[in-house]
């Protein structure tokens, strides 16, 4: 997964850490989350992204040792955690096999694609695939803090059996009333899963029917770049302005 452009480390952050793989377990087919150890004066937001470089892996390739991720965990959890498709690269392939306990090296935090301070105003999440991984961390996050905030997310996969957290996000949104949870699936033919959710990609009227009428949101989409592309063209179709519409694209993962 890489991101651009990326903003440098605050100033008063120390930038450049070493960390050690904790675990690593599958959160849906083909995905991976990754855990390390998180350093104890290590601060962050929820959507806030890292560099994570292998130190001396078993392989590389022309694409390197390092890459980009959103931070997955909350940042009142105990680990750091990122999530990513597996690939054929050498970094993918690597950090799958590397030993637990080997140290990793992360800079960061980076970015500002980050809730919004007026809780007055909902937080409505647009996400497509694996470009959820900012808004687990922003969600559980909120649900540690006993749900303050009002968010809705909306969850685009083609099948449940690609889609990380959806088990999760069911058991947050039961708990938790100022959270509503609307996954939709867009090619259940393909799936050996039975589905009763919404069908199809994320539409304007989708959003409408779970949104309360007189609610003012600020609307986050984070995904592949084509779906941020249309997702903001909808939105703004719609007559929601840009100030009003923050995006995060997800390429390369």
């Amino acid at each position: 997964m890489k991101r651009t452009p990326i903003p440098r480390p605050r100033a008063d952050e120390p930038a450049l850490r070493t960390v050690t793989l904790k675990g690593r377990s599958p959160v849906a087919e083909r995905t991976m989350e990754f855990r390390f150890d998180k350093p104890a004066t290590m601060t962050f937001k929820a959507g806030h992204t890292l560099e994570v470089t292998l130190i001396s892996p078993p392989e590389t390739d022309e694409g390197g040792n390092t890459r980009t991720f959103s931070i997955a965990s909350a940042p009142d959890d105990d680990d750091l955690a990122i999530v990513t498709r597996l690939r054929d690269s050498a970094f993918k392939q690597s950090l799958q096999t590397i030993p637990l306990g080997t140290e990793i090296q992360i800079e960061g935090p980076y970015g500002d694609f980050l809730l919004h301070h007026n809780l007055d105003r909902p937080a409505v999440l647009l996400a497509g695939g694996i470009g959820v991984t900012p808004f687990h961390s922003m969600v559980r996050q909120n649900a540690l803090k006993r749900g303050l905030r009002r968010i809705l997310l909306f969850y685009s996969n083609r099948r449940p059996e690609d889609a990380p957290f959806l088990a999760e996000f069911r058991d947050i949104a039961r708990s938790n009333p100022n959270f509503t949870f609307v996954p939709t699936m867009s090619q259940m033919e393909r799936s050996g899963l039975p589905w009763a959710g919404e069908l199809g990609r994320i539409e304007i009227d989708l959003i409408r029917k779970h949104l309360e009428g007189n609610a003012s949101p600020i609307y986050y989409v984070a995904g592949p770049p084509r779906m941020v592309s249309d997702l903001r063209e909808m939105l703004t179709g719609a007559g929601i302005s840009d100030d009003d519409i923050r995006t995060e694209e997800f390429t390369g993962y």
